[in-house]
């Protein structure tokens, strides 16, 4: 039975409360997104899940993409969340980088329906770097530490390097992805050797710190 035709029963457990329609909204949306990927349901769709009219969710969002855009925003705060929360415990360094590569990973693997919305809603409301995330300014601390540099124009860079990693080995690990023959058996694994590689290459790149 797939989430959408349980709808009903989702909708006699939650009922219509005024106040808690957005956030069942959300709610439904993450799980239609699970279950069909971001451009897989309509706003109609995500209404019948919450249990209401196909023109109730107008009151909070103006389109899917609106509601697409809200799911991914709180998804990125989750894993800021995360991201603050393991490197406040990890050491620095490689061990640093490796933990917070691992909670990514983790992240990635927990919350795919926040994941595959975070990366696929299209062009924001107001243009930004698209580096300008908690999550990516959490990275982008741990290497201004890692180098002994402050300067953008040189810890921008490197973080990127150590997101662009770890993205990619959560992307080609999540399901329905297409990964090179046989996949990533064991992500964790590649992103210990990638991020040794990184640190043992970073400084001799970018030069002495300033």
């Amino acid at each position: 039975m797939t989430i959408s035709s349980k709808a009903g029963n989702l909708a006699d457990r939650r009922g219509y409360h005024h106040g808690n329609l957005r956030e069942a909204l959300i709610e439904g949306a993450k799980r239609l997104i699970a279950e069909r990927g971001p451009a897989g349901f309509t706003l109609s769709d995500a209404a019948k899940i919450a249990g209401v009219s196909p023109a109730a969710p107008y009151r909070h969002f103006k389109d899917r993409q609106a509601l697409l855009r809200e799911v991914a925003k709180q998804g990125f705060e989750a894993l800021g969340a995360r991201l603050k929360a393991t490197a406040l415990q990890a050491g620095a360094g490689g061990e640093g980088f490796f933990a917070m590569g691992k909670a990514y990973l983790a992240f990635a693997r927990e919350e795919p329906a926040y994941y595959a919305a975070m990366f696929n809603t299209g062009q924001p409301e107001e243009p930004s770097s698209g580096q300008d995330d908690p999550g990516f300014a959490i990275l982008q601390a741990a290497v201004a530490r890692m180098l002994g540099t402050t300067d953008p124009a040189k810890t921008r860079p490197a973080a990127l390097l150590v997101f662009a990693l770890t993205h990619g080995l959560a992307s080609l690990s999540a399901p329905g992805s297409i990964a090179a023959p046989g996949g990533v058996a064991d992500p964790e694994k590649a992103l210990e050797i990638g991020v040794s590689a990184l640190l043992k290459g970073l400084p001799q790149v970018l030069g002495p710190s300033s």
